[in-house]
């Protein structure tokens, strides 16, 4: 069933100390996609016990005593225009060999009921209002806005936090509409103009509904400058973009290594072998242009411009929901000795991602509820391109992380 689509707009201060959340919202766009299915399915195996929290990086140790959210606390929403059942896809996702077969049927109650808060297309924001029976891409954004506001008035939620793992989309052309809220609100109320992708209509509605925000894509979302301005206005908390969870992620770890030995490295050539859903949207050479940008500029940032980077991304139908990256580093050492080395990953891409999903919007809530504004830069750790952060390093990030979130510990709180 399809929440109503009328529901006012939540009032009062977007970004009042809250302190503490009982009752936490997390919205993710793509809802029905194997990223967020898995998450889903994690979330409330989680919830059970009925799984360990390993890859849960705020589950470890180091978190301890850090004033995040349980599992338990999360009630699960999003829009897809995909309608294939959760408990649909998760048993697709079991025959792929990504999920266990007795969690998803453990846990099947529970995705039957989610249904209700997952929206489809005849109640979501898309790039072209014709596709949803809309004259403009404003009424789109007040669409999902309102549908926003009604699963946090019907859950009685604290706290709402909106993630974005929906398939890639291609990067926009710039605009003087993007660099000016003013203009880009009056264009987007235009009929007949397509002025912002999907991604981007999610994003503002999010920022107008009071929610956090997170993007686990390259898709432009805040990347647009009048959107980061919004989100900045508005003081909702942010972060992202394009979650690294297998080869970047070995990258970031790798280069710095080169660095602070004073290695040079010469060429970083990379391939990637992808099957299932992402796979297929990024054999589309327009959209994969925002992937292959976004995965290069860590090794740049880290290691200079005058490194040779070659990149690219097959789609392997075969592959199915397994990831296959190579890497080719060549570097010359002391006296010119030559050096080469080559690693290859494979893993489940989205077993990887989920995980991270479930991390961001924990420390999200917190952020949001203890009162922080605007973009989160300690929470690049789990992102490609931190926004608001020059840090690439992983283990670098991570310290910055670690110091952010113990910051707000009951015992760093009692010094503040």
């Amino acid at each position: 069933m399809e929440p109503d689509c009328t529901v006012a707009r939540p009032s009062g201060s977007p970004h009042q100390d809250i302190r503490e959340a009982k009752r936490c919202g997390l919205w993710l766009t793509g809802a029905r996609g194997s990223v967020a299915t898995t998450s889903i399915v994690g979330l409330y195996a989680l919830s059970a016990d009925l799984i360990p929290d390993t890859g849960c990086v705020t589950a470890s140790e180091d978190f301890a005593g850090v004033p995040l959210p349980q599992f338990a606390d999360f009630v699960v929403g999003g829009r897809d225009v995909v309608t294939t059942a959760l408990v649909k896809r998760a048993e697709t996702l079991v025959e792929a060999g990504l999920l266990p077969p007795r969690v998803v049927d453990a846990v099947s109650d529970r995705l039957l009921a989610t249904e209700d808060e997952v929206v489809g297309p005849t109640c979501m924001a898309t790039a072209d209002p014709s596709t949803a029976g809309a004259a403009t891409q404003a009424e789109l954004v007040d669409r999902l806005t309102d549908v926003m506001a009604s699963f946090v008035s019907r859950n009685a939620l604290d706290v709402l936090v909106v993630i974005d793992v929906a398939s890639t989309q291609p990067p926009v052309a710039d605009s003087p509409e993007y660099h000016d809220p003013d203009r880009l609100i009056a264009a987007l109320g235009r009929k007949n103009r397509i002025v912002l992708p999907a991604s981007g209509l999610t994003a503002l509605a999010a920022i107008r509904a009071g929610a956090a925000y997170s993007c686990f894509t390259p898709s432009p979302t805040l990347g647009v400058p009048a959107l980061r301005i919004l989100a900045d206005q508005a003081g909702i908390p942010y972060a992202g973009q394009d979650a690294k969870t297998g080869q970047t992620l070995l990258r970031t770890v790798l280069a710095p290594m080169f660095a602070t030995r004073a290695i040079t490295v010469q060429s970083w050539a990379g391939s990637n072998l992808l099957g299932g859903g992402d796979g297929a949207t990024l054999a589309d050479p327009v959209a994969v242009q925002s992937k292959l940008a976004s995965k290069k500029r860590g090794i740049q940032r880290l290691l200079g411009d005058t490194v040779t980077a070659p990149l690219h991304i097959d789609y392997v139908p075969d592959l199915g929901e397994t990831k296959v990256a190579w890497d080719h580093i060549h570097a010359t050492g002391f006296l010119g000795g030559q050096i080469t080395l080559q690693t290859i990953w494979s893993a489940p891409d989205s077993a990887l991602a989920a995980p991270l999903v479930l991390d961001v919007a924990r420390l999200l809530t917190m952020a949001r509820t203890r009162g922080v504004r605007g973009v989160v830069p300690q929470l690049g750790f789990f992102f490609k391109e931190p926004w608001g952060s020059e840090t690439h390093s992983l283990a670098a990030q991570y310290e910055e992380l670690l110091r952010w979130a113990q910051s707000f510990s009951s015992s760093s709180s009692a010094g503040r």
